[in-house]
């Protein structure tokens, strides 16, 4: 046999077109040297294992990256509905998911959550994210046992978004989840009332631009959030969920400026 007809049956084979493939054609044993590759790369894969990005491993498939602010406010804060009144300020927790999906869904997974909550008048920012699927549950766990009793939840479109992708994952793991008898405080929607009309849209990154004098550098998009994702899992790249990391902290950051923001102007 021919060196490009050797190299066309190999070809034919990995496509699968070839079902009997001959042990051995003028002395080219295809299958051999196939499973030759094949041992290689799986032997590449195993000496060169994704690092994560950034944090420390509290469980299996789970990383946390901590870090806290320093700070001096005020015990209480006044939400952005009059009708709420004052709360504390130790109550507040503002949230922010990164997500394997955009259209939400019973398939759709959190694969990272972002929280930001205030400690003896500093903020403390605490990130959960997942480097493989079986920490999942204690992601779920994890993140409720951080909340008080009372807690008010701060988002930006969670209550149609983040919230019931949430509780939705917390019932497929028969978890309680953590946001029935707790407020929420989905800050879009104050944000729609004062400022729908006056800027192109009120997407978080244009609240940021328009309102508190915040520009990203090279921050990558939410909606490349899932790809980063799987190039990880795909043992492809860290760098791109290390981004998402940063993007996902200064979401959180955000919000506990935007709190600040509508309760001054009250």
């Amino acid at each position: 046999m021919s060196e490009v007809a050797a190299r066309l049956r190999l070809l034919q084979a990995q496509a699968g077109l070839v079902t009997r493939a001959p042990q051995s054609a003028g002395g080219i044993d295809l299958r051999g040297q196939l499973r030759r590759l094949l041992g290689r790369r799986e032997r590449a894969v195993a000496r060169a294992p994704m690092v994560p990005p950034a944090g420390r491993e509290i469980a299996d498939g789970l990383f946390i990256v901590e870090e806290t602010l320093s700070g001096d406010r005020s015990s209480t804060v006044r939400l952005p509905n009059p009708d709420d009144g004052f709360v504390e300020r130790e109550r507040l927790v503002c949230f922010d998911t990164e997500t394997t999906g955009l259209a939400g869904g019973v398939g759709t997974k959190a694969f990272m959550i972002g929280c930001a909550q205030w400690t003896a008048g500093a903020l403390r920012i605490r990130q959960l994210y997942l480097t493989a699927l079986a920490g999942e549950d204690a992601m779920l766990a994890t993140f409720a046992s951080w909340l008080p009793p009372d807690a008010v939840f701060v988002s930006y479109n969670g209550r149609s978004y983040d919230a019931p992708l949430l509780k939705g994952r917390y019932r497929l793991h028969r978890q309680q989840h953590p946001f029935e008898q707790r407020g929420h405080v989905d800050l879009l929607h104050p944000v729609r009332r004062r400022y729908r009309g006056t800027w192109e849209n009120c997407r978080l990154k244009t609240v940021e631009r328009e309102l508190l004098g915040i520009q990203r550098h090279d921050d990558l998009p939410g909606a490349e959030a899932p790809a980063a994702w799987l190039a990880y899992l795909r043992r492809q790249s860290s760098e791109p969920l290390g981004r998402v990391l940063s993007h996902n902290r200064q979401d959180v950051l955000t919000l506990a400026a935007l709190l600040e923001h509508f309760a001054d102007i009250a």
